[in-house]
């Protein structure tokens, strides 16, 4: 899903690298409960997030790091707190955001190159000129030769490809990815993260990536933010201080990197005992 970005036309002045590209500011999420009251998905969360940041989320299972994708993007809006982005207070889709889903959203009628031409076809371009775009999108994701096929037609690791095309294609200004590639084996999942790199480096996005791989969440991320068990607040900041260009399967053995890895394990693990010993006791 990406939402129409600013446009040139209109005079919009860029984004300030200066300048947060997302604040959750004491955030606070609730849920109606079945029992007529309310469940507190996320409370007092705090997140920034700089242009050109990539950002990797992690938390224990169900302590709500996806609800913060959510409120960022409009679609789930906050019960309290502030959620800013681009300066803006969030009151619907922010302009300029791409969203990549754990599920992708290709369409099962329409080919590869339809599929990644469809986001500039909405936002008004025409279809000569949409097409052409989305065939160099095919290119740039490694499916040349495929632009005909439909999804029934291509591997689980393609059709990730056509949705990360389809979230590019518009130059989002942020990118929020909610455990796109969890399905993906290994070697096509650390091909996935290699190829997101080398296609978000100098595009000048802000990125916020969910992920319960802390692999992944490290060999991707400038900063891992660590979620505290249900409800979610930010329990830690780790600076990842690794150089760029990287490759997923070069770095990840890498004595930096395993120093970084447990860093963020020792603060995380204690939430994932938590966790545990909630579900143990509901299970007794």
């Amino acid at each position: 899903m990406t939402s129409p970005g600013p446009s040139a036309e209109a005079g919009t002045a860029p984004a300030n690298p200066s300048n947060p590209a997302i604040e959750l500011r004491g955030v606070t999420k609730r849920f109606p409960s079945r029992d007529g009251g309310d469940y507190t998905a996320a409370r007092d969360m705090t997140l920034t997030v700089r242009q050109g940041e990539f950002v990797s989320v992690v938390g224990p299972t169900g302590c709500g790091k996806s609800t913060s994708l959510s409120m960022i993007s409009g679609l789930a809006p906050a019960s309290g707190g502030e959620v800013i982005v681009q300066g803006v207070p969030v009151t619907g889709i922010p302009d300029g955001l791409g969203y990549m889903f754990q599920q992708d959203a290709v369409l099962p009628w329409r080919s590869v190159l339809d599929n990644v031409a469809a986001g500039p076809r909405y936002r008004g371009t025409g279809k000569k000129e949409a097409r052409e775009l989305a065939g160099e999108w095919v290119l740039k994701v490694g499916l040349g030769g495929f632009e005909r096929y439909y999804p029934h037609q291509l591997s689980g690791g393609m059709r990730k490809r056509v949705a990360l095309a389809q979230t590019l294609i518009n130059e989002p200004s942020i990118l929020l990815m909610d455990e796109p590639f969890s399905a993906l084996d290994v070697q096509t999942r650390e091909h996935m993260q290699d190829l997101l790199l080398d296609l978000w480096s100098g595009t000048g996005a802000a990125v916020v990536f969910v992920t319960h791989d802390l692999t992944e969440a490290i060999a991707l991320a400038d900063t891992v933010v660590v979620m505290t068990a249900a409800p979610a607040t930010s329990k830690n900041v780790i600076t990842v201080n690794l150089e760029r260009p990287r490759r997923v399967e070069e770095i990840r053995l890498t004595e930096s990197f395993l120093a970084v890895y447990r860093e963020v394990w020792e603060s995380l693990r204690q939430e994932v005992e938590i966790t545990r010993a909630r579900g143990a006791g509901n299970v007794a």
